[in-house]
C-alpha cells in the first residue's frame, strides 16, 4: 500500500494543511491575470505537496484549452489542447463530473484510461475540477515524479484549493475581458496621426502598463487651432481599466472642443476641470496644455498637477522647466491655472510626459525625472522618432511596470517635419 505523500497525521502536518489554503488564498488575491494565477499555483501549491508538473486548462465553448504548463516534456500536452468535453480523458471527466481524480501510479492511470498517452512511466497524478460558484472554469493537473498515495486529508485540501484557484481564474477571465475592452477603447481614442507642419515636428508614444490591467487613462494630442497655432496636450486620468479610458476620452474631447473654440490655455484647462467635476466619475486627472506659435516659437502653457515638461536646447543641454500650475482636474471648481510664457527655438525639443515614464517602484520620482532629463540630453535631436523611441525604451523593457505611459515631443525645425 502506498503511503500518502508527506502525511497529515501529526499536529505540525495538520497546521501545515491549514496554512496551505490560507497562504494560497492570500497570494491569489493579488493575482489579476490568468498567467499570474497560474504562477501563484506553481510557486505555492506544487512545493507544498511535492509536485513537479502542473497544467491548467480553461474551458471555452465546451472545449478545454491549455493555459499554463510547467514540468511536462516539451510538446506533450499539445495533443490535449482544445479537447472536447465529449472526450474520455481524466482532465475532461474531472470537470464534467465535478469530482477530483487521484491516481497513485501511472499504472493506475493507464488502467483507468486504456491507450491514454503518458509522459512518464513512474509517477502519480491528480486531476482537479476548477469550478467557481457552480460554474465550470477548467481543470488542473498535478504531477508527481514518484508513486504516492493521497490521504483523505490531502484530497480534501487539494479539492478546496482547486475551488480557490477556480475563483481566481474566473476573476482573471473577467479582468482580461475588461482589459481587452479598455485596450480597444484606448486605441480608438488616441490620435492615429498627428498634424504635419513644416515648421514643427511632433511625435507621440503610448505604452500600456506591463502589470495588472495595463491600460490606463494617459493620453496625448496635437490640435491645430485658430491662427495656425498648435495645442500640445498631455494628460493622465487616475486609475486603470475601462472607466479610466472612458474618462480620458471625455477629457480629450473636451480639451479639443475648448481649444478649437479659440480659448486661452488657462480657459481650456479651467473648462476641462469644470467638466470633470460635473461628470463626477469619482476620478481626477492631471494635464499640461501648451499653445505654440510655430512661426515665432512663442508658447503659452497651463498646467494642472502634471509633471513639469523638459526642454532640450539646441546645444544639447536639457532642463526641467518650471511652469506655474494649479491643482489636478476634478477637485476644486474654483481652481485657477496660471499661464507661463516660454519660447521654443529652432532645434529645441519640448518633452511632455506622464508620470509612468519617471515613476519606478522603490525609487524617488525626482530621480526618475533626472534620468529622463539625462536621456533627453544624450539623445540626438533628430529624427524626433528616434528620440521618442530612446526615451521609452527602458520602460518598454520593464516587466512589472504598473502604470501606462504617454510621451509627446515637439521640435521646431528649419525644414520639413521629421
Amino acid at each position: 500500500m502506498l503511503r500518502p505523500g508527506g502525511g497529515l497525521g501529526s499536529p505540525a502536518d495538520r497546521a501545515s494543511s491549514l496554512y496551505r489554503p490560507v497562504a494560497l488564498a492570500i497570494a491569489l488575491t493579488e493575482a489579476v491575470t490568468a498567467r499570474q494565477v497560474s504562477a501563484v499555483v506553481t510557486e505555492e501549491l506544487l512545493p507544498a505537496f511535492g509536485g513537479r508538473q502542473l497544467a491548467i486548462y480553461m474551458l471555452d465553448e465546451r472545449h478545454l484549452y491549455l493555459a499554463w504548463e510547467t514540468g511536462f516534456p516539451t510538446g506533450f500536452l499539445d495533443r490535449f489542447d482544445g479537447v472536447s468535453l465529449h472526450e474520455r480523458l481524466p482532465g475532461v471527466e474531472t470537470l464534467t463530473s465535478g469530482r477530483p481524480l487521484f491516481f497513485e501510479s501511472m499504472e493506475h492511470l493507464a488502467a483507468a484510461y486504456p491507450g491514454i498517452p503518458l509522459d512518464a512511466e513512474v509517477g502519480a497524478r491528480a486531476f482537479l475540477p476548477l469550478i467557481a460558484s457552480g460554474r465550470p472554469v477548467g481543470s488542473c493537473i498535478l504531477g508527481f515524479d514518484q508513486r504516492r498515495g493521497f490521504s483523505p486529508e490531502e484530497r480534501t485540501v487539494l479539492t478546496a484549493l482547486a475551488g480557490l484557484i477556480a475563483q481566481a481564474l474566473e476573476r482573471a477571465r473577467r479582468y482580461d475581458s475588461e482589459a481587452a475592452l479598455a485596450r480597444g477603447l484606448q486605441a480608438a481614442l488616441l490620435p492615429h496621426r498627428l498634424p504635419v507642419r513644416k515648421e514643427v515636428a511632433t511625435v507621440g508614444r503610448y505604452l500600456p502598463g506591463s502589470d495588472g490591467m495595463e491600460v490606463g487613462g494617459d493620453w496625448y494630442d496635437v490640435i491645430e487651432t485658430a491662427g495656425g497655432r498648435l495645442a500640445l496636450v498631455i494628460g493622465d486620468v487616475q486609475g486603470h481599466g475601462v472607466a479610466a479610458a472612458a474618462t480620458m476620452g471625455q477629457l480629450r474631447s473636451a480639451v479639443r472642443a475648448f481649444a478649437l473654440s479659440g480659448n486661452a490655455p488657462d480657459e481650456v484647462v479651467r473648462g476641462t476641470n469644470q467638466l470633470l467635476i460635473d461628470l463626477d466619475p469619482g476620478q481626477f486627472a492631471s494635464c499640461c496644455y501648451v499653445l505654440l506659435d510655430p512661426g515665432s516659437g512663442r508658447a503659452l502653457a497651463a498646467r494642472a498637477g502634471h509633471p513639469q515638461p523638459l526642454l532640450r536646447r539646441a546645444d544639447g543641454r536639457a532642463e526641467v522647466l518650471d511652469l506655474a500650475g494649479g491643482v489636478v482636474l476634478g477637485i476644486d471648481p474654483g481652481a485657477r491655472y496660471p499661464v507661463t510664457e516660454l519660447a521654443l527655438a529652432p532645434g529645441e525639443v519640448l518633452a511632455l510626459y506622464t508620470d509612468g515614464l519617471v515613476e519606478k517602484r522603490g525609487a524617488d520620482i525626482d530621480d526618475g525625472v533626472e534620468q529622463l532629463r539625462a536621456a533627453l540630453a544624450a539623445a540626438r535631436p533628430s529624427p524626433l522618432t528616434e528620440t521618442a523611441d530612446r526615451l521609452v525604451a527602458e520602460a518598454a523593457r520593464t516587466p512589472d511596470r504598473p502604470d501606462d505611459i504617454a510621451l509627446l515631443l515637439a521640435s521646431r525645425t528649419a525644414g520639413p517635419a521629421a
